[in-house]
């Protein structure tokens, strides 16, 4: 095996001495919205975004007059993504189905789908206005059926941006407010004065944000851990060029200052063009003052031997977005096992999955895809189970197993909660604190 590094990222121990400056900082803050609630929230929101008033909930009017600053252009492509996102998002939920089985004669076991029943969306918009988030978070709890959905986005250029409030008014959120950051995140996850708490967080945002959902799982539900964004291209010479691999790793390095994007390939021309092609294209991204930061600190370019080196090179990264474009594209979504989402051949890109295909753009990052897939509707939604038995024959059949089955791990008073079933409704006699005899029953 030989796998060579011909651009490597910031070493592990920096990430990690980053990651713990981030965390003390996010742990502080929360602890003063739970102290001071409002208060707090409004001396982060002064100081962090510069915006203050006197709610920073949106009025129905104030929406009103927001949204009538976008364009009929503008509007009708927002629609047209919310219309792709949602038609995807129903086609899961018609996936997922209550069930109800007789498992034994008078024995029924079931399961239903029900609605997590408050959700609050966190939908980036500091650098730039994350119009599509609205439409991943928002839209798909509405397919779900969550009676309760709060957004919160970040002012933007000091002010609410029209396109975000209009995405998410159409998505189908009953509170917005204009909160960034940890303040908005800690608001809706602990509650203050005047933002009633949700049960679940959902939503990508900064290292911030990301650090704060971990901190607050637990109090509430998130849906994963959405950091910076990560991409990976998986490419050989036989499918990809210079241009494509450059164009899509830049695509998404510009996100932030801290957005990983790497390179895997078998194929050293193609490696060594795609470096001299991001050289070029970071002179002229309007974009290159963040890219060039995220792909200086945290770009990678991997040049590997064989197609099964890639796939474990790749698994092993397990990165949110991964672009592949070879001569055997679904050779890999056969194989790959651990990534957020796969994007398969070189007429479609990232872009089209953040934006407008339909599949949810909130993915998992720092290698959480090897335990998780992305936010989709299917987690906003609880499945729990039920039971009843209908005869006194199986309360009695289920009753002397689960007797003996109790107190064979010493749980008397659960073996008495079988007993007394046993007792009523078979007629048997079963002595206090001890299991029901072994009797021949028809299986």
């Amino acid at each position: 095996m030989a796998i060579e590094y011909l651009k490597h990222s910031k070493p592990q121990s920096e990430r990690a001495e980053d990651d713990a400056k981030t965390a003390a900082v996010v742990a502080e803050t929360l602890k003063e919205i739970e102290a001071r609630g409002d208060a707090a929230v409004r001396e982060l929101a002064v100081k962090f975004d510069k915006y203050d008033r006197d709610t920073y909930q949106l009025s129905a009017s104030e929406i009103e007059g927001i949204i009538a600053k976008v364009t009929d252009r503008e509007m009708a492509d927002i629609r047209f993504a919310q219309t792709q996102v949602r038609n995807f998002a129903q086609a899961q939920r018609d996936s997922m189905l209550d069930i109800e089985v007789e498992t034994l004669p008078g024995v029924i076991l079931g399961h239903k789908n029900i609605p997590v029943q408050s959700v609050g969306c966190y939908v980036p918009g500091g650098k730039f206005p994350m119009v599509a988030s609205a439409h991943m978070s928002v839209a798909t709890a509405s397919v779900a059926g969550v009676p309760r959905i709060v957004a919160c986005t970040p002012p933007f250029n000091g002010e609410p941006n029209p396109a975000v409030i209009a995405a998410m008014h159409l998505g189908g959120a009953h509170e917005i407010y204009v909160l960034g950051g940890i303040q908005a995140v800690g608001a809706m996850a602990i509650g203050t004065e005047s933002i009633a708490p949700v049960h679940l967080l959902v939503g990508p945002g900064n290292a911030f944000v990301a650090e704060a959902k971990r901190q607050l799982f637990g109090r509430v539900g998130i849906d994963l851990f959405a950091g910076p964004t990560e991409t990976m291209v998986i490419a050989d010479d036989t499918a990809a060029d210079p241009e494509l691999c450059a164009t899509d790793l830049l695509g998404q390095a510009e996100h932030g200052y801290d957005s990983p994007a790497v390179l895997l390939t078998n194929s050293r021309a193609l490696a060594e063009g795609t470096l001299a092609e991001i050289k070029r294209l970071l002179e002229i991204l309007p974009t290159a003052g963040t890219a060039r930061v995220s792909w200086e600190d945290y770009g990678e370019v991997i040049l590997c031997d064989t197609y099964d080196e890639m796939l474990q090179v790749a698994d092993d990264i397990a990165s949110e977005h991964v672009q592949v474009m070879t001569d055997r594209d679904d050779w890999f979504l056969e194989n790959m096992t651990c990534y957020g989402a796969l994007f398969l051949g070189a007429r479609t890109n990232v872009a089209n999955g953040d934006k407008v295909i339909g599949t949810n753009h909130t993915l998992p990052t720092k290698k959480a895809g090897r335990y998780t897939g992305g936010l989709w509707v299917g987690k906003f939604l609880k499945t729990h189970s039920y039971q009843k038995i209908l005869t006194d024959e199986a309360a009695t059949m289920i009753g002397e197993y689960g007797s003996r089955l109790c107190m064979l791990e010493g749980f008397v008073g659960h073996a008495e909660q079988c007993n007394v079933r046993v007792r009523r409704y078979g007629g048997i006699n079963v002595p206090y604190g001890e299991g029901a005899p072994y009797r021949e029953v028809a299986e």
